[in-house]
């Protein structure tokens, strides 16, 4: 289907591919991965005709459809979400628009003397429509944008209005609209809350088209793909399995390296004893350089890339009051929308509380309010004795210098601590070598949720407000979060729509909204996310397993 053959590529010095193949299959579902700067957008925009590689081929069969979903969303403005959604649906988009654009100039009495022409071109236009199924096309795009989040009130609401994160769901809704033969997919589940993923999980699942994708969250790599494209040193490695089979072989195969290297050494450092024995010796000359040829033939086995995260081990924070927050008849709301009514919850040292519900169901606004960003309407709201709080929300983003490097923002923040700690620091979150260099202005917002997690933790507060930390974090740095939220003696309060963060510290579940996401009254799990999902047999509220 589409194929890459012995291709190159370079940025400058920078050589992004090596001799490279790789080909994707009809129907296949395929995980991309390797690490930032490997050349995994480079692929995409290859298959798209954006880049050209520098030798080699790239093909593409000419009739072959392409969706892609990348992060950098274009303007969105003058349409319906709905309308916006339906544009990716090839033909049937372009009918349906016009469709619009006639049924307006029906509407207009300035071209009362185009009429004729314009009912013309409308039965035209319409017969068409409905002979390729456009009269079923809403009800599918309705089906999607719920799915993806969208009330039914927002579907026909202006695009222009919506939030950046919800113009990324609409570009999505697009994508998938468009029903493509191929879906190239950057990172589809970053702004996507666990119901969206979810259901994102099973659209994809039952796409019949092929897949190549990209993403952080290894529950949904694992349950959508059946092999792994994996871009290393400028070469593509193909492991038939899904991200965990991947992990195991790539394990394997990287002891299997090392184990070959150290025997090739040996034998180079024997050879190498031989030639500098007898390199003088008349009689052995020919033996000698008989064995520098034959060395100088050899391949040369490479150490595999040391992919060697750094471990952050938490500074015990003090010891707070046993009552961290106590919610007394809470009331809430934005305008006719009720969030909260009479809502009470206490929350106890060393809890661990994962904060469920579907959109709108008040997840955010409770942690503002707990942060005292926001005020209840009515009711109380009281945080404990001894309390140090640290609260992440991605407003925590602006609070960085763009002016700053990495190193001079931790340097800033902690004047009294050393260099050797603070790098430390950085290398617990990824940030490495030259990277501890680079201006916060040029950050990519993962490495700006990394620098603003590494503040909040190095003096660690007694309380965690966390509002989606795991977003845009690669898997490398979240697997080390939780393994270091793990040792967190404090107390925390969190949102997210990561399964393998709600699993791995989840102690208590509240869940807001109910399955209809509109109930008042939260309802409390006394027990892990893990006991929450096997006593009510589904993953988040409304969504069953």
């Amino acid at each position: 289907m589409i194929s890459f053959s012995s291709i190159h590529k370079q940025y400058g010095k920078q050589l992004i591919f090596v001799d490279a193949s790789f080909q994707l299959n009809p129907g296949e579902k395929v995980g991309l991965v390797g690490p930032n700067g490997s050349g995994k957008t480079t692929l995409f925009r290859m298959v798209v005709g954006e880049e050209a590689p520098d030798e080699g081929d790239v093909s593409v069969p000419k009739k072959l459809t392409i969706g892609y979903f990348r992060q950098d969303v274009e303007e969105m403005k003058g349409r319906s979400v709905l309308d916006e959604a339906i544009a990716g649906s090839g033909r049937l988009g372009d009918l349906h628009h016009e469709l619009e654009a006639l049924h307006r100039e029906m509407d207009n009495p300035e071209q009362a003397d185009e009429m004729d022409r314009i009912l013309a071109r409308f039965g035209d236009v319409q017969e068409e429509y409905e002979h390729l199924g456009g009269y079923g096309l809403e009800a599918q795009a309705r089906e999607v944008l719920h799915g993806l989040g969208f009330r039914e009130e927002w579907i026909d609401g202006d695009v222009g209005a919506m939030s950046g994160g919800w113009k990324m769901r609409v570009a999505l809704a697009r994508v998938l609209l468009g029903r493509p033969d191929v879906l190239l997919m950057d990172e589809p589940t970053n702004h996507l809350d666990i119901e969206s993923i979810i259901w994102l999980e099973q659209f994809l699942k039952g796409y019949p088209g092929a897949l190549l994708m990209t993403s952080h969250d290894r529950e949904f790599m694992n349950r959508i793909v059946t092999r792994i494209a994996e871009i290393d040193g400028g070469e593509i490695i193909a492991y038939s399995g899904n991200y965990d089979f991947y992990e195991r072989e790539r394990a394997i195969r990287e002891t299997n390296q090392q184990a070959a290297f150290a025997r090739q050494q040996s034998m180079f450092a024997k050879e190498q004893r031989f030639i500098e024995r007898f390199k003088t010796h008349a009689a052995k000359a020919a033996q000698v350089q008989s064995r520098i040829k034959a060395l100088d033939k050899i391949d040369k086995i490479e150490l595999p890339k040391s992919r060697h995260v750094v471990k952050f081990d938490f500074r015990t924070p003090p010891r707070s009051g046993d009552q961290v927050v106590v919610i007394e008849d809470l009331h809430k709301r934005y305008g006719a929308h009720v969030i909260y009514e009479g809502f009470n919850l206490t929350v106890r040292r060393g809890e661990r509380w994962a904060v469920m519900g579907r959109n709108g169901a008040g997840k955010t606004t409770l942690l503002k309010m707990i942060a005292g960003a926001t005020e209840p309407d009515a009711g109380s709201l009281r945080l404990g004795a001894s309390l140090i709080m640290g609260y992440f929300a991605q407003q925590s983003l602006d609070v960085l210098n763009p002016e700053l490097t990495v190193f001079e923002q931790l340097q800033s923040d902690f004047p009294q601590d050393g260099i050797g700690s603070l790098r430390t620091l950085a290398g617990a979150f990824q940030f490495s070598g030259d990277d501890v260099d680079k201006p916060i202005r040029a950050l990519s917002g993962g490495e700006k949720s990394r620098l603003a997690i590494a503040r909040m933790l190095y003096n660690p507060p007694n309380f965690l407000v966390l509002d989606e930390p795991t977003n845009h974090l690669d898997l490398a740095t979240k697997e080390m979060l939780v393994e270091a939220l793990k040792d967190f003696e404090g107390t925390m309060v969190f949102v997210s729509h990561d399964r393998m963060f709600l699993r791995g510290l989840a102690s208590r579940v509240l869940e807001l909204g109910g399955e209809s996401g509109t109930e008042h009254t939260p309802r409390i799990y006394p027990g892990s996310y893990v006991e929450y999902v096997q006593a009510l047999g589904h993953e988040a509220p409304g969504i069953y397993a």
